[in-house]
């Protein structure tokens, strides 16, 4: 499939720069907003509408935060193959619906660890589970998903989606590179910090 139109999106960010003007121009085209915590409440205070995704999942946040999007309707309904129709007709069964967008960066681990004094907690506290699983979940699945992890390519999807009423293959097979670089940096970042506590 060359063109994906963007249906339903979720954003999850912590870098916040741009996601106001990006959720609103997504709004606008009628696509429907999944989003969490801090994300969710920088939407609502912009007046554009969202669901939180434990109101989408029917499972709420748990464990102080640590569980939001681990759930089969998050990772189904962007991991499911849409040109195979055994896998379609189990995401019906399932209540697993598309979705087509995904904007995510992550908690700064690298930020968090720089601190003089960081302890062990506060820098285990701040790597990001859901948001990688999230993000390798929708690069996998390329074919049909668009995920986006840097700020500056909110322009490059909505000029994309207004030119061609979706996001072309191109340009999801190379934010899926960009995304699949982008975790690996951040657990090379985890691996040496460890390593270095192993080390002492």
């Amino acid at each position: 499939m060359d063109i994906v139109k963007i249906k339903k999106a979720i954003l999850s960010v912590y870098d916040k720069a741009g996601i106001e003007a990006l959720a609103k121009s997504l709004a606008e085209q009628g696509v429907h907003i999944l989003s969490t915590g801090g994300t969710g409440r920088a939407l609502k205070a912009a007046g554009i509408d969202y669901q939180e995704v434990s109101d989408y999942t029917g499972s709420p946040e748990m464990l102080g935060g640590r569980v939001k999007t681990l759930h089969p309707k998050i990772h189904g309904g962007l991991l499911f193959k849409r040109e195979d129709q055994e896998q379609v007709a189990e995401a019906v069964m399932y209540g697993v619906e598309p979705i087509d967008l995904v904007v995510v960066n992550l908690y700064p681990f690298e930020a968090t660890i720089a601190k003089p004094d960081v302890t062990i907690e506060e820098a285990t506290e701040n790597i990001d589970i859901g948001g990688p699983t999230m993000i390798r979940s929708s690069a996998k699945n390329f074919m049909s998903v668009t995920v986006v992890t840097d700020p500056t390519d909110y322009q490059t999807i909505l000029e994309e989606i207004n030119e061609h009423q979706g996001v072309r293959l191109h340009t999801r097979r190379k934010l899926a590179a960009k995304a699949f670089a982008h975790t690996s940096k951040y657990d090379q970042a985890i691996y040496m910090y460890l390593n270095t506590l192993m080390e002492n």
